[in-house]
Parts: structure tokens; C-alpha cells; sequence
């Protein structure tokens, strides 16, 4: 029973990997093809970073909004020495 499915089993990894080779050797054989993969997963990962950014950059902002609405002595505290000093060297 075991020998059986051992059998099958190789001969799948077999199958498979003969697949992945050839689709490699076609992807290394045709230049149009590496330039228009590597240029779609380029363009792909600009847009994810762009958008990640925007993202993250949008949940600071409403997290400093509410802090500051908050009201909280020791922050509001640094938030006005840090106005001071950017209005004194802002002249």
C-alpha cells in the first residue's frame, strides 16, 4: 500500500518539477518576458508601498489628533515647548 502511493507520489514531484522547468527555461528564453514580469512587480510594488505609506501616515495623524484633543498635561506640555521653539527660530 505504501509502496504504491511512494509511486505516486514521485511520479507527481516529477510531473511538477518538469512543469517548473519548463516554464523557467521559457521565462529565460524570451527577453520581452523577464522585461515585462520584472517591470509589472516593480510597478506593483511602487503602488503597495504608495498606498502602505498613505496608510500609515493617515493612522498617526488621527492617533496625534486624538491625543491632542485629549488634553493630556504631559504632551500638551511637549507639544507647546516644541511650538515655542519652532516660532523663536522661525525669524
Amino acid at each position: 500500500m505504501f509502496g504504491k502511493l511512494n509511486r505516486n507520489l514521485e511520479r507527481l514531484s516529477r510531473k511538477l518539477e518538469e512543469q517548473n522547468l519548463q516554464e523557467l527555461i521559457y521565462i529565460l528564453g524570451n527577453k520581452k518576458e523577464i522585461f515585462r514580469r520584472n517591470f509589472w512587480a516593480g510597478v506593483s510594488r511602487g503602488v503597495g508601498i504608495g498606498i502602505g505609506v498613505t496608510i500609515i501616515t493617515a493612522i498617526l495623524i488621527i492617533l496625534l489628533e486624538k491625543i491632542v484633543t485629549l488634553n493630556i498635561p504631559v504632551i500638551g506640555k511637549y507639544i507647546a515647548d516644541i511650538i515655542k521653539i519652532v516660532e523663536n527660530n522661525r525669524y
